[in-house]
């Protein structure tokens, strides 16, 4: 049964994610950047902290072909599970779901535990981030190649 919390629920929640999951698998970058909001950001330290203009800068690279890491660029897979639904209020949504992604480049493989903590918001044609945040299980990045793609 789905979890409600005022207009939010589990399944739509993590039939989101599991959309974002295949838009990025997919390598459909922009589409992908358009599940952000304009103020889309963080302001805590964190390995990677991008804004909204970041990201839509890495898009632009990773698709225009010259950037070394991903060039070939990576086959990924992820799986999305355990999804749950924090808390909402204010018309916005705090949850949280567990991930595996899956990384294959140059006869090599990485694969990346973790949670994603987000905060999602209703925009005019179904959620959108308004915070999005991938929490590595691993205690050391020691991937073969950079950590490029996005979580």
């Amino acid at each position: 049964m789905a979890t409600t919390a005022g207009l939010f629920t589990v399944g739509e929640i993590e039939e989101f994610l599991i959309y974002e999951a295949a838009l990025l698998d997919e390598w459909r970058l922009e589409e992908w950047l358009a599940l952000m909001t304009p103020e889309v950001h963080r302001d805590t330290l964190f390995l990677i902290a991008d804004d909204r203009r970041t990201l839509a800068s890495r898009v632009r690279q990773l698709l225009s072909g010259i950037t070394w890491a991903e060039n070939p660029r990576s086959r990924t897979r992820r799986l999305i599970t355990n999804v749950r639904l924090l808390a909402a209020e204010g018309g916005e949504v705090r949850a949280t779901a567990n991930f595996a992604v899956w990384r294959f480049q140059h006869e090599h493989a990485d694969v990346y535990v973790g949670r994603y903590v987000h905060v999602l918001v209703r925009g005019p044609s179904g959620l959108l981030f308004r915070e999005r945040r991938a929490v590595l299980d691993l205690e050391t990045l020691r991937p073969h190649g950079k950590l490029s793609f996005i979580l």
